[in-house]
């Protein structure tokens, strides 16, 4: 069974860093595009970053600058270096990957980790 597992969201301070991974777990061919996402209280869920498998990146503009997404295929994870980080980022962040398995090409998604920024 394919599973995404986030990890490193917390509280920190306005101006301050985290790091969230994501590691693909099961059984899988290839994982594809990458992506985070985040949904505040009572917003929409919305893309903050992307990576297709051959590195190409995009960056929602709220974020650009401040935000670094990467990802190591040899490891099946996916990073999202924050930094400068903003009360208005604070959110459920998700992350999402294409991947190819037994079961045909699928998205899937991770649990949600929470950030909270105070200022």
């Amino acid at each position: 069974q394919v599973q995404l597992v986030e990890s490193g969201g917390g509280l920190v301070q306005a101006g301050g860093s985290l790091r969230l991974s994501c590691a693909v777990s099961g059984i899988i061919s290839s994982i594809n595009a990458m992506g985070w996402f985040r949904q505040a209280p009572g917003k929409q869920r919305e893309l903050v970053a992307s990576i297709a498998r051959d590195g190409r990146l995009d960056y929602a503009d709220s974020v650009k600058g401040r935000f670094t997404i990467s990802r190591d295929n040899a490891k099946r994870t996916m990073y999202l270096q924050m930094n400068s980080l903003k009360p208005e980022d604070t959110a459920v962040y998700y992350c999402n990957a294409n991947i190819d398995s037994v079961a045909g090409r699928a998205i899937y998604w991770g649990q949600g980790t929470q950030v909270t920024v105070y200022s």
